[in-house]
């Protein structure tokens, strides 16, 4: 008699049409991450064949139901960085507005409750109106670029770039954010097209500051554009950003050109400087051979006759140790190739202002005067690109 084990074995050999071959079934019900990215692709998708944003259509549902999805996902900061990727069109790039008064809440009437009232309840014939209220300026946001094709051969260009090592990613500060460069938020690739600046001065509990800001045009790498103010840009990339450097073959060759065959008709355009600091910090003042190497359109004593009280030197006095007369000289041109050859030497430090805020200088490095001095010459001849710094010899080397 054959043994159970021995029977079953038959009726699986023996199962011609495959009967007894089950598969597992695949379950329908998606993740809740996929559940959120197809109802965002259902936006996106909206707005590239309407070319708007959904709005609160009480007479379309489904048009209604997307403005309703965007809304909340625009209310919920852990999904809209979930999404981040999927946002080709800038959407959840979106500031919250204040409300601070009834013009707010009026501004804000997303859903026309309110309607058009031009006699109505909200006309106050007998009542002065505060015209010196101050209006919120209005809010930036990311927007298609129309005009994307004119700009994304030069991402292409800085990709390659950082990839051959022709560029590089620093800690980004307030002094190189200009228009013209190329930055990182949030791995995010932009380039900072323009800025018009409208404000000189702002106005805080703590007084007036010199503190310009104005609109600006920021393209980004994945076709969409901004118009965000100039302070807000430095915040977000103060927070999580950073400065793309600039080609160093094409600085070497621009550096080159200023320096080789100065004539009567070439004009003089500031000086390069090499400083040591006069700091009784002991943090500073134990270090050797620290130096900042910078550049100034006016005279060295012109430029540092306020050190002490900026934290770019320190917030000390400083000697000058070198300098060196420039014509035809692009200052952004020599500071990123000068601070790039002897970058892996810059001095890592937090320096505080009178008014407590922290600052991380980025001019100063730990290396010879001799060697500076020798960078300096080969820049002029344009054989530094033959050479690198050795940090721990502390002399430059051929590569």
């Amino acid at each position: 008699m054959k043994d159970k084990e021995s029977i079953l074995n038959e009726i699986f050999k023996n199962d011609t049409f495959g009967l007894l071959n089950l598969k597992p079934k695949k379950s329908a019900v998606r993740t809740s991450d996929e559940r959120l990215a197809a109802s965002f692709d259902e936006i996106n998708d909206f707005i590239e064949n309407n070319e708007r944003e959904p709005k609160p259509d009480p007479t379309n549902i489904s048009e209604y139901k997307l403005y309703s999805t965007l809304k909340g996902l625009r209310e919920n900061e852990e999904k809209m960085m979930a999404l981040e990727p999927q946002d080709k069109y800038g959407l959840l790039n979106i500031e919250k507005k204040e409300i601070n008064s009834l013009d707010d809440i009026l501004g804000d009437d997303s859903l026309d409750i309110l309607g058009d009232d031009a006699e109505g309840l909200f006309t106050f014939k007998h009542t002065p109106k505060d015209y010196e209220r101050a209006k919120a300026d209005f809010v930036g946001k990311r927007f298609k670029c129309k005009d994307f094709g004119k700009y994304e051969h030069l991402f292409k260009e800085v990709q390659d770039d950082l990839a051959l090592g022709k560029r590089k990613l620093v800690d980004f500060n307030y002094d190189n954010l200009r228009k013209g460069e190329f930055y990182v938020h949030n791995g995010i690739l932009l380039f900072l097209k323009d800025v018009d600046f409208t404000k000189k001065t702002q106005k805080f509990k703590s007084g007036i500051h010199n503190r310009p800001d104005g609109r600006t045009v920021i393209i980004f790498e994945n076709g969409t554009e901004s118009n965000m103010m100039f302070q807000s840009l430095y915040k977000s990339l103060h927070t999580n950003g950073k400065m793309v450097t600039q080609n160093v073959d094409k600085v070497i060759e621009e550096f080159t050109e200023t320096f080789s065959g100065i004539t009567n008709e070439d004009k003089e355009t500031g000086h390069i400087y090499v400083l040591t600091s006069q700091s009784e910090k002991e943090e500073i003042a134990s270090l050797e051979n620290l130096y900042k190497i910078g550049y100034s359109s006016t005279s060295v004593q012109e430029r540092i006759k306020n050190a002490e009280n900026e934290p770019t030197y320190l917030m000390a006095p400083v000697k000058i140790e070198s300098s060196w007369m420039c014509y035809n000289m692009n200052a952004q041109k020599f500071e990123s190739l000068i601070h790039r050859f002897f970058g892996h030497t810059c001095l890592e430090i937090d320096v505080f202002d009178k008014n407590g805020i922290r600052h991380t200088p980025r001019e100063w490095f730990i290396a010879p005067l001799k060697a500076i001095e020798q960078a300096v010459t080969l820049l002029d001849s344009g054989e530094i690109i033959n050479y690198r710094y050795d940090k721990e010899n502390e002399v430059i080397v051929k590569k």
